[in-house]
């Protein structure tokens, strides 16, 4: 993940590397022992994060095409939206609560995920906030530019890049159990919020390069392309998991309607609000 060429991100890239391969690793492990006492994991979750793994290793050590701008765009993209949607499809706190047995470990990881701050890091107005905000940080102010030249903030740049990224993906899709689960009103707006900003930064790139940088326009403009047409493409898919979610999550709750009918309410069931699966 280089802003440029002129950051060397020292043992970083290789960590961050090493890193997605062990996760993806420790996930195969824990869906081949829930198959081995029969129980059921679908096979393309397995896919979905191990290509999330995969991908952000790639975007740590390998190389991409065009210029240092573009090059840095294509990993950005790549760490902080594609490998963070690989990686929450495959609903890895879910895995990791049916793999664990009943201890110290399984209650930890429930109240991690049960805890106040969990909650406040998932709520969508604010991982919206962490992404888009930071990005705009990034490339509308000297960070970018000090950053190609100061390796640990380099290094910490793509940290929060790829955390928010992830925090983000896993307040819209809202797959695993967690504190709270948003109403998909309001997480499909965080979405829409998210991408309109996420747009406007790209044509803004387009015109202006980052302040303190002196990219070449082909480049900046095939740069600002990517970002544009690259998040369009994340946020789409993100869209189709959300309404995936909030069509499953309404026809429980017409199921649940439906039951409280038939057991003698006089078709005046209790009103219940429509809860997103």
């Amino acid at each position: 993940m280089h802003p440029g060429t002129a950051v060397d991100p020292g043992p970083a890239g290789p960590v961050t590397a090493a890193a997605g391969l062990l996760a993806a690793a420790v996930y195969l492990s824990a869906a081949a022992r829930l198959r081995r006492r029969g129980d059921a994991w679908p096979r393309w979750r397995d896919a979905s994060f191990t290509a999330g793994g995969a991908s952000l290793a790639w975007a740590a050590v390998g190389s991409s095409p065009g210029g240092p701008f573009t090059a840095h765009m294509v990993q950005h993209l790549v760490a902080g939206m594609f490998a963070p949607l690989l990686f929450v499809l495959a609903s890895p706190v879910t895995l990791a609560l049916r793999a664990l047995a009943p201890g110290a470990g399984r209650r930890a990881l429930l109240a991690l995920a049960h805890s106040r701050g969990a909650g406040w890091l998932l709520f969508p107005p604010l991982a919206a906030l962490l992404d888009a905000g930071g990005l705009w940080l990034l490339y509308r102010t000297g960070l970018f530019a000090t950053a190609r030249e100061v390796p640990w903030l380099h290094v910490l740049v793509h940290l929060h890049v790829m955390a928010a990224g992830l925090l983000f993906t896993f307040s819209v899709c809202g797959l695993d159990p967690v504190r709270r689960r948003w109403s998909p009103r309001l997480r499909g707006a965080m979405l829409l919020a998210a991408g309109a900003a996420h747009a406007a930064l790209a044509r803004s790139l387009y015109a202006a390069g980052p302040p303190g940088t002196a990219f070449s326009a082909s480049d900046l403009h095939t740069g600002a392309q990517v970002m544009y047409y690259g998040g369009d493409l994340a946020e789409a898919a993100l869209a189709v998991v959300l309404a995936g979610s909030w069509y499953a999550a309404t026809g429980r709750a017409r199921t649940r309607r439906a039951r409280a009918d038939r057991n003698g309410t006089g078709g005046h069931a209790p009103r219940r609000d429509v809860k997103v699966g």
